[in-house]
């Protein structure tokens, strides 16, 4: 599975006491494709392989993370010259539909102005099939 995930309403490079604020898909450990969060859009594509058990429909590759049953992929935020990591958000695969190419609209702001963290449920993720 292809999973294309298109972050829109990007917080800012300085949201609220953060500064130079940049996000990112979580390979493994490390933050992957980061881009300023002061763009218009941030686009990320993520290789997903699926299995299918007795139990449940499953997930593996190098950004998916958490155990099984429960995998999702992180957006890592950072922040300052060291590109610390300060937050994080949660794509839960599970809520993804069944295609070979999927796509992911994600509201990456949250309430209060902020880089949304936690799981994202929607209306802030908008899970779709894609062309």
């Amino acid at each position: 599975m292809r999973i294309r995930i298109e972050g829109h309403h990007l917080p800012g490079r300085h949201p609220g006491p953060h500064r130079d604020v940049q996000v990112g898909i979580q390979v493994r450990k490390d933050p992957s494709d980061l881009v300023w969060a002061d763009v218009t859009e941030a686009v990320w594509t993520v290789e997903v392989t699926e299995s299918y058990g007795s139990d449940v429909r499953d997930f593996h590759g190098p950004a998916v993370q958490g155990r099984h049953g429960e995998r999702f992929i992180y957006l890592t935020w950072l922040e300052g010259p060291g590109a610390e990591m300060f937050r994080r958000a949660k794509l839960m695969l599970g809520d993804a539909p069944e295609a070979e190419e999927v796509v992911a609209r994600v509201d990456l702001t949250d309430e209060l102005g902020l880089p949304r963290c936690a799981r994202l449920r929607p209306p802030v993720i908008e899970w779709s099939v894609g062309a």
